[in-house]
């Protein structure tokens, strides 16, 4: 108890208090702690203190401009007044009960809703049930647990595979994992994991062949292993229209679309991770929508409750939900669960931003601002260095390249995405690189003189690393 100060602490006191305590006990994610421990100049260590609207202010009374949502969780930007409300008016009542062998209004309410707002399409099952988890690689985790039993309870053990984009991300648990295909994060455990049929990432900007050959040719590698190995696959699991820790890869209109179909005519399960894209950031609600696809299952979390708190659901069809139904002897029960599961002051939250995405016209306010994005990204385009820029709402990938004639790459260990973030700072800018593509995604309620800022300071900043 002696570390914590019993009168409040002149702000610099207080950094390096903190710091001090960071360094000496926090494992940070995705994070080299090296670096972390000995930062360059100018690297040193941001401790965020407060926040409200699209800004951050850290421990030392500076600000940024959140262009990363705090890793593409918030919605409606910080200190939403209607989100704070709701959760303070739950906790009134409960903060948690469990939903094992229990039920609770705002999970209850908010499962309504999300099967409300699911994407439809004519002739199509609709989604209609809802499984509550806790992040995103969990979400995914608990599709594929279900796709699997599905087939087993329906008669079909041989249907045991996935399908996984190359590239693909799904999270960080072992399952999501084995689905995965990034080789930076993943290869290490390869052991660990089971095997995945892997089919082509349709990266328009980097296709062997050329951009116009991108949609045939991928489309045609995943239709042909979907319907040669139809026997065999469960499901096939991707980020649908934007792939996003690949690098914001978007993904040419109508492969969702043909992928859906091949599914489809094949008696293979679909199972759309809307992690990342859902609610709102691509400029409708779930990107599925965008070409009228309905998956057998929905992968939701990140942006679920607004950026507050942690929580996941998996939506899926009555097809699925009664393939585990029977007497309780007969063992058909669905056997995954967590103990935050359907947390009553995250789905408070969850229903909160709904209802502000309903109140506020939220996707009306994404598509002006996308414009407005699109008008200003046409400059850095343009810039040396820049080889191509990729938008679809919200979600924008600026890839750095070291020759746009030949669309070079930076040397992984040149850390020019990184520097770049780096260099923003100084602009009031919070960004973060995936490799050598700088990623923006600010919150839906960004402004339209905070596009401008977020803009000029990434111009700026590339200028500023790349050109000098």
């Amino acid at each position: 108890m002696s570390d914590i100060p019993a009168v409040p602490e002149e702000a610099e006191a207080r950094h390096q208090r903190l710091a001090a305590l960071d360094r000496a006990h926090v494992w940070h994610p995705f994070t080299q702690m090296q670096t972390w421990l000995e930062p360059l100049p100018g690297d040193e260590p941001l401790i965020i203190a407060h926040a409200r609207g699209s800004w951050l202010f850290d421990t030392r009374g500076r600000k940024y401009l959140d262009a990363i949502s705090s890793l593409w969780v918030n919605v409606h930007g910080h200190r939403k007044s209607e989100i704070d409300s709701a959760i303070k008016l739950q906790l009134s009542s409960v903060a948690h009960s469990t939903l094992l062998g229990l039920g609770s209004p705002p999970s209850i309410e908010l499962a309504a809703q999300l099967i409300q707002r699911a994407p439809k399409a004519e002739g199509v099952p609709p989604l209609n049930k809802v499984f509550y988890s806790d992040s995103g690689s969990t979400s995914v985790e608990v599709a594929l647990k279900m796709a699997f039993q599905h087939w087993q309870l329906r008669g079909k053990p041989k249907k045991t595979r996935f399908v996984a984009l190359a590239e693909g991300y799904h999270g960080d648990t072992l399952g999501a994992v084995s689905v995965g295909g990034m080789d930076l994060f993943h290869q290490l455990f390869q052991p660990l994991l089971f095997d995945c049929l892997r089919i082509p990432t349709p990266y328009v900007y980097r296709w062997p062949t050329g951009p116009k050959h991108c949609l045939e040719s991928a489309a045609l590698a995943a239709e042909a292993i979907i319907a040669g190995r139809r026997d065999e696959i469960a499901a096939v699991v991707l980020e649908p229209v934007v792939q996003g820790a690949a690098g914001m890869i978007i993904h040419p209109p109508g492969y969702l679309k043909r992928i859906a179909r091949a599914c489809k005519e094949n008696g293979v399960l679909l199972i759309c991770d809307e992690v990342a894209t859902g609610f709102g950031r691509t400029g409708t609600l779930f990107a599925c929508e965008q070409e009228e696809v309905v998956p057998d299952f929905l992968c939701l979390a990140k942006g679920i409750t607004g950026g507050y708190l942690p929580l996941a659901a998996t939506l899926t069809t009555d097809a699925v939900f009664e393939s585990f139904l029977g007497p309780f002897e007969s063992k058909r029960t669905f056997f995954h669960g967590h103990s935050y599961t359907g947390n009553a002051l995250a789905c408070a939250a969850a229903l909160a931003s709904l209802r502000i995405f309903d109140d506020e016209g939220t996707l009306g306010h994404v598509r002006q601002m996308a414009e407005r994005f699109a008008e200003g990204l046409r400059g850095i385009a343009e810039l040396k260095h820049v080889g191509d820029v990729r938008q679809r709402g919200l979600m924008i990938g600026i890839e750095l390249v070291r020759d746009r004639a030949t669309r070079e790459e930076f040397d992984y260990t040149a850390r020019i995405g990184h520097k770049v973030c780096i260099a923003g700072r100084k602009r009031e800018v919070m960004l973060r690189p995936l490799g050598n593509v700088v990623v923006l995604m600010p919150p839906l309620s960004i402004a339209p003189s905070e596009v401008d800022l977020l803009i000029d300071a990434v111009r700026d900043s590339i200028i500023e690393v790349t050109e000098q």
